[in-house]
């Protein structure tokens, strides 16, 4: 049956006898499978070659499709259920459904559905069967994703407090290249946008003709324009999740231009811009990214409190300023100087004091006031920015709709020394942490260690790939890809007494085993002429510290299209809650070189069985 199916799609290609490449990869392309055209290039040259010729006939397409899509693994499976090893019927499909993929409930339907979604062959579909071409297709689909289906939408509880969730961060939103020199472009936020982030950050400066600009202040990163920003904001925020976006602005802005910014921020966002509370004006805790859906909320400075703000937004506020006195100095690395200089200044002050004792003299700490506008500052609701003093500071102080920043050097000493009143900070306050002012290349940190620690925006330079974005990626495949995704109980209970280091009784070990069975059009590596590559693949682990671990596979020669491991590979896992699994695939150039081919990373307790 299968042979006469294929020979009825494709015969009409060769009324003429033979075809050529662009005319195979149509072919193949009508046949519903994916195919890489580099791989298919070089099986076509490897039967043309032999020839002579650069056509093929409809045997030698017959071949070419077998070696590419009738793979060996796919036929052992196939096999072992179908008795005649031509047809699998329904019933023999539901019992690969119980052993194979752990289905328990419903697996008649499911088979079913299956059949009539993937099987190509009319007749074998109406006789409720499936063909080999059907199972390959099946097996090929996204219904044998390793990522759970029901993870793909939103399946968490929204209606948790802000704090509650990690929440997609970006840091330094309008850069798309490095720190210093570099171009600001409006697709930095379209594309954090389309991405699913839900925090942007917005640097606003002076411009000229009373323009506010955003830019790496004293860096010679160009400008756009403040209302070009909230144009693309107001046009992106909400194509890729309905939960609501927060604008983190650093805002070294005059009054004047404030109003200004003001006035964009009402007049582009309109009913998106959040200016009131939700419900009561005294408010005691922070309301749900569900009660929030479609807002976006200002994050900045604000004087007094919300009620005040909000009776004053009924009256005309314009022109007037407040002043806000932050204690300066109390960090090392506060953002609006986390720049580093561009033009390192020649200072021999710096060696004469390497002789000195290594404590540093302290700073006294000084009282800096900044003036701000009323009118930016009533648009501030849920998502105050409040200068970090200390944990204990905040306990007592913070209201819950204050939020701090804290840079990463900072941020990972208190992970190192105080991981306790971290977690129990972050359970009760948005805490966001930046990248050190340092990495001028734009590099980031791994964002792991700060969500182990409840941290809830942990921003990133969205523009700069590697193994920290991916695991960005990765957390953020989870609850749909909406930007937000539920802490564990640990890191939401006000009394918690889990740390990282010392997991405790909040350890649910998790035993995993993973088979590597094989792989197919692997990328060949830029380095290779022969469409060859020498493959190997590292599994990693990501999660509290005890559970960091990597393992990886034999390399196996020369083989791009479809190389073989079949190997086991077991991890105990402490705290699967927190832990990612990130799957990267590499081709060995040399003993002590290998050249990236692709990975793919998702939480650990979003991997399907099967």
């Amino acid at each position: 049956i299968s042979h006469t199916w294929f020979l009825s799609i494709i015969q009409n290609e060769f009324r003429t006898g033979k075809i050529d490449l662009d005319s195979t990869m149509k072919l193949l392309e009508t046949l519903q499978i994916a195919f890489d055209f580099a791989h298919v290039k070089h099986v076509f040259k490897k039967t043309v070659d032999k020839r002579k010729t650069n056509t093929i006939n409809i045997e030698d397409f017959r071949a070419i499709y077998r070696a590419i899509v009738h793979r060996v693994e796919f036929q052992e499976l196939f096999r072992a259920y179908s008795p005649n090893n031509r047809i699998l019927a329904d019933t023999e499909l539901v019992e690969f459904l119980r052993k194979e993929q752990y289905e328990t409930e419903g697996c008649e339907t499911m088979a079913l559905e299956i059949i009539l979604k993937h099987e190509p062959i009319e007749e074998v579909k109406k006789r409720r069967q499936m063909s080999f071409e059907g199972f390959i297709r099946y097996m090929n689909s996204e219904d044998c994703l390793i990522f759970k289906s029901d993870h793909r939408t939103v399946y968490q509880d929204m209606n948790h407090p802000l704090c509650d969730y990690f929440i997609s961060s970006s840091h330094n939103t309008y850069l798309v290249s490095d720190q210093l020199i570099g171009p600001s472009d409006l697709w930095g936020y379209t594309s954090a946008l389309l991405k699913g982030c839900r925090c942007l950050e917005i640097d606003c400066w002076d411009g000229s003709n009373n323009e506010p600009v955003v830019y790496h202040g004293h860096t010679l990163t160009s400008k756009i324009l403040f209302h070009s920003v909230i144009q693309v904001i107001d046009k992106y925020a909400f194509v890729a999740s309905d939960y609501p976006v927060v604008l983190s602005l650093e805002n070294h802005c005059s009054p004047k231009q404030q109003e200004v910014m003001a006035e964009y921020l009402e007049s582009i966002l309109g009913d998106k811009l959040l200016t009131s509370t939700i419900g009561d004006t005294d408010v005691t805790q922070l309301p749900s990214p569900e009660a929030l859906k479609f807002k976006i909320l200002v994050k900045n400075k604000k004087v007094g409190t919300i009620e005040e703000g909000m009776l004053r937004r009924n009256l005309d506020s314009h022109g007037e300023t407040g002043e806000i006195s932050d204690l300066e100095n109390m960090s090392d690395e506060d953002e609006s100087d986390e720049r580093a200089p561009l033009f390192p200044r020649n200072d021999s002050s710096k060696r004469k004091s390497e002789q000195k004792p290594s404590a540093p003299p302290r700073k006294k700490a000084k009282m800096k006031k900044t003036k701000i506008a009323l009118a930016l500052s009533d648009l501030v609701i849920y998502t105050k920015s409040e200068k970090f003093v200390s944990f204990e500071h905040s306990l007592a102080n913070q209201k819950c709709y204050e939020n701090n920043s804290i840079g990463e050097t900072q941020a990972r000493k208190f992970v190192k020394h105080s991981a306790n009143e971290f977690v129990s900070h972050t359970s009760r306050f948005i805490t966001r942490i930046y990248p050190k002012g340092t990495r001028a290349t734009s590099s980031n940190y791994n964002p792991q260690e700060f969500w182990n620690v409840g941290c809830q925006m942990v921003a990133l330079n969205f523009q700069t790939p590697g193994v920290q974005m991916e695991l960005q990626n990765g957390k953020f495949l989870d609850n749909g890809g909406c930007g937000y995704v539920l802490k564990p109980e640990f890191l939401r209970k006000h009394n918690s007494t889990f740390t990282p280091q010392n997991v405790g009784r909040y350890s649910k070990p998790m035993s995993l085993s993973i088979r590597l069975i094989s792989g197919h059009q692997l990328p060949p590596s830029n380095l290779s002429k022969t469409n060859k590559a020498d493959p190997l693949v590292h599994i990693e682990i990501y999660g509290v510290p005890e559970d960091q671990t990597k393992k990886k596979s034999s390399v196996i020669k020369s083989n791009a299209l479809s190389p073989r491991w079949d190997e086991i590979f077991s991890f105990t896992v402490q705290v699967p809650e927190l832990a990612l699994i990130r799957f990267c695939v590499e081709d060995e150039i040399s003993l002590v070189a290998n050249d990236f081919l692709g990975q793919y990373t998702l939480p650990l307790l979003s991997l399907s069985k099967g």
